[in-house]
């Protein structure tokens, strides 16, 4: 992480954070000090306070008792709580944009999907991550729900986790694009079934795969920890 230049210092301490979590610098459960993070972005430790008790509001972090904040860990069930939590309002979202008889709200779902393809094979995986994240929220946008929008914060929280975990386990743009593609194809047609199996794809079986893959990683941590001793 590098000092925090942002004319918003408090945005810029939540924007490094973040994008420690993505990198995986900074570890779903890993606990974090005012101290050591005004050292480490060089701000004061007041403005430090205000961007962990944003992200603790948020769900990116945790308060525990006597113990401070840590990072956010989601386990199994959160996982696919998550997913199908997702599922359920993204179909809401989606319902709103095809009703849409003027093709105003379409127009902003290919908008996002553009701005999306644009840089979602790039080299940076923050950059990768944010487009991924935006594409969504933008897809939330366009249904004009004003209830989406105000639950998106939460929802990002937990994405951000999600994807920092699924990038550190299988980090594959080209899957991410071969899925999104056949999900903004499926809104196309303005088949709610056609688009029900999209988003299932997308949200659910990757939840699914997910963590089937954590499962294996943490099966082969035991004996790599035993290699190490022998």
């Amino acid at each position: 992480m590098s000092p925090v230049a942002s004319v918003s210092r408090r945005d810029g301490v939540v924007n490094e954070i973040r994008r420690a979590v993505v990198l995986g610098t900074i570890k779903p459960g890993e606990k974090l000090t005012e101290v050591q993070l005004s050292e480490w972005l060089n701000v004061s430790r007041p403005t430090v306070r205000e961007a962990l008790n944003q992200m603790a509001q948020e769900g990116l972090l945790v308060q525990e008792p006597y113990r401070g904040l840590r990072v956010a860990t989601l386990d199994t069930t959160a996982i696919m709580d998550l997913a199908n939590t997702r599922m359920a309002l993204d179909m809401l979202a989606v319902t709103a944009i095809i009703e849409d008889e003027t093709g105003r709200r379409m127009r902003m779902v290919e908008e996002s999907w553009a701005e999306y393809s644009r840089v979602e094979m790039d080299p940076d995986p923050v950059v990768r991550h944010e487009s991924h994240v935006a594409f969504h929220r933008k897809l939330w946008a366009a249904s004009e729900n004003a209830l989406l929008l105000r639950l998106w914060p939460v929802t990002e929280a937990h994405v951000t986790i999600i994807l920092a975990q699924d990038q550190a386990t299988r980090a594959d743009p080209v899957r991410a694009h071969r899925v999104h593609e056949k999900l903004v194809k499926a809104i196309r047609t303005k088949d709610l079934e056609v688009i029900r199996k999209a988003f299932a794809e997308h949200t659910i079986d990757s939840a699914k795969e997910l963590i089937a893959l954590l499962d294996t990683q943490r099966a082969a941590a035991p004996q790599t920890d035993k290699k190490k001793k022998e």
